[in-house]
């Protein structure tokens, strides 16, 4: 952005700076849940949409508008359609409790007054979640033998330590975790200059530890979400080439990671036929309830019944697979609505970034990083339903709203709004 533009976004809050203080560091809060409690991230964002929707309004702030609100609000409805025509209504109602999740997103492109209070978030994020690296790579370097440690004051880490986890309860959780972060990153870290040196030893440490979570299906997100977003940025061949040295060099510091690689779409192995028969049965489902679905929680009830005789696992609550879930859960026309969101999302941010003067880097890697890290959320969610999982669903509707607060400042200057950006 120009001058005027900044100008804009720093503009200060005469009525009691104290209110900013407040929602600072409930968004510091946040970051911390986000990297490590699902407890502390859940609480936080009570706490913060009550302070929004109840607190003191600073002077001059800006209406933060209910972008995608179209979508979302469809795929909820029609998820309630499908909850009603379940067998089992009142524990499909249960299950269906994450739509809340999605509310998320408004509340955080409330708090974020600017962009430059995404950027100290992003950035908070970004430090937390490194932390979390470095403790996840102490955690499969420790492991003690048998992988796990059952009682002392380190079960906490070291439980189910053979494969990085985190503070998380599951390795593939802290994978989509760390994947987002990364890749929403990587615009910021490919620039040259001192002042984002310190970037790169945690951005690497971050790769490390995903590769140590040994989950393929994020590794696959990360891949072409980190190179998709590469492509745009101006050293388009620097990064290119740095990003391949890396994944190399972890290759070779853990050989175990290669060998995971070499597994994908291998039919000998047990993961992938299992994932195989669950694409099998998920879609006879589908086939057999195109319109409301089973509900939401229904394949756990019906998968035991369902599965095919090559499933290894008789029984799951999901399906590995996000639209498939979706898709068996609601039907084809929530699978529609569930389309609708990211496509409005992609169109919305791309429309913020041809906009963003060519000058302003820092907006654009705001608006980049986060296209590229939701393009890398949905390519792991077609192996795993990262949608369901809550931890993973709440970094990616944060890093949503980045697109939609920079159009806001720009829509502000255009229209010489005075903003609010104090944190």
């Amino acid at each position: 952005m120009n001058d005027a533009s900044d100008a804009l976004s720093a503009a200060g809050t005469p009525a009691g700076p104290w209110t900013a203080a407040v929602r600072g560091w409930l968004l510091v809060a946040l970051t911390l849940g986000l990297a490590a409690s699902i407890t502390l991230s859940e609480l936080t964002l009570v706490v913060l949409a009550a302070w929004l929707a109840f607190g003191p309004r600073e002077t001059g702030a800006r209406r933060a508008g209910w972008p995608l609100l179209g979508p979302l609000a469809t795929f909820a409805a029609w998820s309630l359609v499908a909850t009603l025509a379940a067998p089992r209504p009142a524990e499909s109602l249960v299950a269906a409790k994450g739509l809340l999740t999605l509310g998320a997103f408004y509340v955080v492109r409330y708090a974020l007054p600017g962009r430059r209070a995404a950027q100290r978030f992003l950035t908070g994020l970004f430090v937390a979640v490194s932390v979390v690296a470095l403790l996840s790579i102490l955690q499969v370097g420790l492991c003690p033998p048998g992988g796990a440690v059952e009682s002392g004051p380190w079960r906490l880490l070291f439980r189910k330590c053979v494969r990085a986890r985190g503070f998380f309860s599951i390795y593939m959780t802290f994978a989509g975790v760390l994947t987002q972060v990364l890749v929403a990153t990587l615009p910021r870290v490919a620039r040259a200059g001192r002042a984002r040196a310190w970037m790169m030893p945690l951005w690497l440490l971050g790769v490390l530890a995903l590769g140590l979570t040994y989950v393929r299906g994020a590794w696959l997100g990360f891949a072409l979400g980190a190179a998709g977003c590469a492509l745009v940025l101006r050293r388009r061949g620097l990064v290119l080439t740095t990003l391949t040295a890396v994944v190399a060099a972890a290759l070779v510091a853990e050989p175990g990671v290669l060998h995971r690689l070499r597994t994908i779409g291998d039919l000998n192995d047990d993961t992938v036929r299992d994932r195989l028969a669950m694409l099998d049965t998920g879609l006879r489902l589908a086939w057999a309830h195109p319109i409301t679905g089973v509900g939401p929680g229904g394949v756990k009830q019906l998968y035991p019944v369902w599965a095919s005789p090559e499933a290894l696992r008789r029984s799951t609550s999901h399906l590995h697979n996000t639209p498939l879930q979706i898709v068996v859960e609601r039907g084809v026309p929530g699978l529609a609505a569930w389309i609708a969101i990211w496509a409005a999302f992609f169109a919305a941010s791309a429309r913020t970034l041809s906009r963003i003067p060519a000058e302003d880097e820092d907006a654009r890697a705001l608006v980049l990083g986060s296209m590229a890290a939701i393009a890398a959320f949905l390519v792991a969610g077609l192996f795993e339903y990262n949608f369901g999982d809550t931890e993973v669903l709440l970094v990616a509707v944060a890093l949503m709203t980045f697109p939609f607060i920079v159009q806001r400042d720009l829509d502000a200057a255009a229209a010489g709004v005075r903003g609010v950006d104090t944190m």
